[in-house]
């Protein structure tokens, strides 16, 4: 086998591998920070795609980024195991289950729609949502402790007040978080050219 057939194989396991993880992550949840604690669980805990602090500045990047969190942070996932073509595999794998999930609720929405085990399935789906929730806060505030300085810790202490407190929009808590991690990083610089 030459060469150029190995990559072939080795770029096609990859895609297939990022379907297969991307639509079982969506069967899972397929909701906005739920399914982000499922994709840490599986892309860093068991196939070891991403680093705990890779997946945390992803998770940054997902969360300042329109568009659904699902389909942004498979975009990156995919761009960051197999390229472009992974980018593909990973959204595709990540937008077909609720695709089909949507097809079969259209077609039997009425015997659905007033179901009361359905409405069981779905209080109790909300509380597994809550726990995933918590898990992905823990580990973000693990990740952000975890580096032993303070900076980190103020900014999030300030932003939460901004989010809980303010009532202004997240745009100028985005714009400040920018401003201020430029500013750090002006700082870092100047530091490292001085010694």
């Amino acid at each position: 086998m030459d060469d150029t057939t190995q990559k072939r194989g080795t770029l096609l396991a990859k895609l297939v591998a990022l379907f297969v993880a991307t639509f079982t992550v969506s069967c899972t949840a397929n909701s906005g920070y739920a399914i982000l604690a499922v994709m840490k669980d599986d892309f860093v805990n068991k196939r070891k795609w991403l680093t705990e602090e890779e997946m945390a500045d992803y998770i940054a990047i997902v969360q300042s980024s329109p568009g659904p969190m699902a389909v942004t942070s498979s975009t990156i996932v995919g761009y960051h195991v197999a390229g472009m073509p992974g980018t593909l595999a990973a959204v595709f794998g990540v937008i077909l289950p609720p695709f089909l999930v949507m097809v079969v609720v259209t077609l039997f929405y009425e015997a659905i729609v007033g179901n009361p085990y359905v409405e069981l399935f779905l209080r109790g789906m909300q509380m597994g949502v809550v726990a995933m929730l918590i898990d992905v806060i823990v580990g973000l505030f693990r990740n952000a402790v975890g580096q032993s300085k303070a900076y980190p810790l103020v900014i999030m202490a300030l932003s939460f007040c901004y989010v809980r407190y303010s009532g202004c929009s997240i745009v100028w808590l985005v714009a400040a978080c920018i401003v201020a991690g430029v500013v750090k990083a002006l700082f870092v610089k100047r530091g490292e050219e001085e010694r």
